[in-house]
């Protein structure tokens, strides 16, 4: 309809008035709402003008000059030789194309999403009386509240400092931390937006490998003396990629190792809200010294768009974290973190973390299944998250493969983005939150198992 419009206002005059809006519902038989989203869209687009009471008119036409291209060569100089690689990211955030089975991306397919919920929790939000109102700098306090029940131990609401989401958080907290060069402990592999984070801030990931059990503590110690850092970034529970949760015995170890190097952990949380069976307690739990900066998040769970996290710090530390985000962008808009809040405190949240914990069983079954078929079996059966992590025949290329894949119709991961250094053998992430059901799933699993056999 907009399409249609936009060619007959190209016809029309300024100052020349469009059909009304009856008129427009009679010719192309919608609703009083299609007209409106189709008039907002000429509107925004400044070809039309609407006047309350009158109608909707043509607006006047605005011709730039013409101009030579602008010559831009003079930024390399200024810019420098630091880059911001953000390829991997934009590749996990893209869409699949129509008729792709995507088994890549960090979240959930839209039947999985709590959308009703959303915009009741959204509804309520906008009519509180002070919902555009600028909130407290650290968040809203029943939220923070919220987040300190969840995270266990002693945490308080004092110690919670509201983010626009889990990536704003990392990049925040890296920052706070540590001085551009310095090293960053990770797990190898980890969470590619990690990696791209720190290095943004001009960190130097140094692996620390993993294994079915989590981090390996046991090399934990050297990396810190061999190093220097004063920092470890981990995802205890339900890890990306591999969906790993660390074991009881090595979490307190993590916690020892880094207090005797006087460092930092910082606890990535991001999916403890997507359990399939029930997760530990977060590593801030156990945290007496002010250790553990720990992040939270709702997006995963929920929408994309529901960007609201926390971190969780104590002392200096905490103040910093804080301190950088009023510099940077004062704080979280209030109207995300009372829809954020009525959703977690209604009935309807606990009824959708089962919902979705039971859907998340049958498609990691599902694809696991189709996957042992074809011969491709995970390392780790995961006990919650997204993702699983596929060991793949020696000597195959695994950028190649996601090329060939996609050929084939389905959108995978390749593994080695999630390394900090050279991967010791290919791997793919194969994600089984993000097709549409089982029968996508394990039909992406045949297509992935096709384009295995051309490139092997």
């Amino acid at each position: 309809m907009a399409a249609e419009l936009r060619a007959e206002v190209a016809r029309l005059h300024p100052g020349d008035r469009l059909p009304s809006s009856r008129s427009l519902m009679t010719r192309y038989q919608v609703s009083p709402v299609t007209v409106a989203r189709a008039i907002r869209t000429l509107t925004a687009e400044g070809l039309v003008v609407a006047r309350p009471g009158s109608g909707t008119y043509v607006a006047e036409r605005t011709r730039p000059a013409p101009a030579e291209p602008a010559d831009l060569d003079w930024q390399a100089v200024a810019l420098g030789d630091r880059t911001v690689d953000a390829d991997g990211v934009v590749g996990l955030l893209s869409q699949a194309p129509e008729g792709v089975v995507s088994l890549s991306g960090g979240y959930l397919a839209p039947g999985l999403q709590p959308v009703r919920a959303l915009a009741t929790a959204a509804a309520r939000a906008g009519r509180r009386p002070d919902a555009w109102e600028r909130p407290p700098l650290s968040g809203v306090r029943e939220l923070r509240e919220w987040f300190a029940r969840t995270a266990g131990g002693d945490v308080t609401a004092a110690d919670v400092t509201i983010t626009s989401g889990g990536q704003a958080a990392i990049s925040l907290i890296l920052r706070a931390l540590l001085p551009p060069g310095a090293p960053l402990l990770v797990e190898s592999p980890t969470y590619l937006g990690a990696l791209a984070s720190a290095r943004a801030a001009g960190l130097r990931p140094v692996p620390v490998p993993v294994d079915e059990e989590g981090l390996r503590t046991d090399l934990l110690a050297d990396a810190f003396a061999a190093t220097g850092a004063r920092a470890l970034l981990c995802q205890p529970t339900f890890h990306n990629p591999t969906g790993t949760v660390l074991s009881p015995p090595r979490r307190a170890q993590v916690l020892d190792v880094a207090r005797a190097a006087g460092a930092f952990v910082v606890e990535d949380d991001y999916s403890r809200h997507l359990a399939i069976d029930p997760p530990p307690s977060p590593l801030v739990a156990a945290d007496r010294d002010g250790r553990v900066v720990h992040i939270a998040s709702l997006t995963k769970a929920t929408a994309p768009s529901l960007r609201v996290a926390a971190v969780i710090a104590r002392g200096p530390v905490a103040e910093r974290i804080r301190s950088a985000q009023i510099v940077e962008s004062f704080f979280v808009a209030r109207p995300l973190q009372e829809t954020a809040l009525e959703l977690v405190t209604s009935p309807s949240w606990p009824r959708h973390l089962r919902t979705m914990g039971e859907a998340l069983l049958r498609r990691r079954d599902a694809l696991i299944s189709a996957l042992a078929a074809a011969g491709l079996p995970p390392a780790v059966r995961p006990r919650g998250g997204l993702h699983l992590w596929v060991g793949l025949p020696g000597g195959v290329d695994d950028v190649a493969l996601a090329e060939a894949a996609l050929r084939a119709g389905v959108l995978v991961s390749p593994g080695r983005r999630y390394f900090p250094a050279e991967p010791p053998k290919p791997r793919m992430r194969l994600s089984y939150g993000t097709a549409a059901g089982e029968t996508e799933l394990t039909e992406g699993a045949a297509r992935f198992a096709q384009a295995l056999a051309e490139v092997s």
